[in-house]
């Protein structure tokens, strides 16, 4: 089996349309997955980066959230507008896309 460099998770959480805490799967998260596998693969590196839907990730003020690992990166608020900066910028040249990173203080602040 392969071991995969990075490790991206999507959250494509479903919830009640009336809950307060909203859900990412309800912000676009599946359109945002789609479109980040396909580019992966396009660019080669699906065997080397691996693209999955989650439940919730516990960030749901900030959807569509994403976390990269082994970085441990935190995203919020992404749009299928960000997928591609976030591959080239953060998966290809190390470097986080850091407006839409979700600080450790916000989820303190509003965890």
């Amino acid at each position: 089996m392969v071991r995969f460099e990075k490790h991206i998770f999507i959250c494509e959480n479903k919830r009640d349309p009336n809950d307060p805490r909203g859900c990412c799967s309800a912000k676009g998260s599946e359109e945002i997955r789609t479109k980040m596998k396909k580019r992966l693969k396009e660019l080669g590196l699906n065997n080397k980066m691996r693209v999955n839907a989650a439940g919730c990730l516990d960030a749901c003020k900030f959807g569509p959230s994403i976390v990269v690992y082994p970085e441990q990166v935190w995203y919020g608020g992404v749009t299928i507008e960000d997928v591609e900066e976030i591959i080239q910028s953060h998966l290809l040249a190390g470097e986080p896309v850091n407006r839409l990173i979700i600080k450790d203080e916000q989820f303190l602040k509003n965890g």
